[in-house]
């Protein structure tokens, strides 16, 4: 296992940033089947700075007597039966993701993923819910704290809708792949990382300037 140059350990209390993005067929995580996840690693270069890693993304087959609101899934687009989805069913997709975030963990020396999303009560609602349904015991995500990027685009950029936040911050937005959660997951974790990182420039102009 290949150590991380700056390990994350003591960065944010010893959780790893993980971007996560979920594309569901309702607004209930009880009753409405997850249909895709994407979890975007990002990880420190050699200046400290973080950048984006990892992606892994899964389609997911809608869970036994889950309801499919077809609102959403027009908004979304998302054919849930599509052949070419090649879709596997939650647990394997869970498993899927949490694997390669289990060894992100390890290798920045932290205790913990934390979700990271463009408000991520939704996301992470629907996480939880799909990990209770599959009963997996060891999830590598806190269960409930998380950090927002709506909340940070807001701070930084004075925007808080993902796609006028990426454009305020001159990151290129392309509306037809939006509502993908591949594509919507690292631009937000490029969005993350951008604060991020502005931050520790200026943490860094302001130390040398004591000196």
């Amino acid at each position: 296992m290949e150590i991380s140059p700056n390990p994350l350990g003591n960065r944010f209390r010893s959780y790893l940033p993980v971007i996560i993005d979920i594309e569901t067929a309702g607004f209930n995580a009880k009753k409405n089947p997850l249909l895709e996840i994407a979890a975007v690693i990002v990880e420190p270069d050699d200046q400290g700075l973080l950048q984006l890693t990892e992606t892994h993304a899964c389609n997911v087959v809608p869970f036994n007597g889950s309801d499919l609101d077809e609102a959403a899934l027009k908004f979304t687009g998302i054919d849930p039966y599509h052949p070419f989805r090649m879709a596997i069913d939650e647990k394997e997709a869970l498993s899927k993701i949490f694997k390669p975030v289990k060894v992100a963990i390890k290798r920045n020396e932290c205790t913990r993923a934390i979700l990271v999303g463009h408000n991520p009560a939704f996301d992470i609602n629907f996480l939880n819910a799909a990990i209770e349904r599959t009963q997996i015991k060891r999830s590598p995500f806190h269960p409930f704290s998380s950090f927002d990027t709506a909340t940070l685009g807001g701070l930084a950029y004075g925007q808080t809708v993902l796609a006028k936040v990426a454009k305020a911050a001159e990151l290129e937005w392309d509306s037809d792949k939006a509502h993908s959660a591949i594509y919507d997951a690292e631009q937000t974790a490029r969005l993350f990382c951008m604060i991020v990182n502005r931050w520790k420039e200026l943490e860094d102009f302001e130390k040398s300037q004591q000196i």
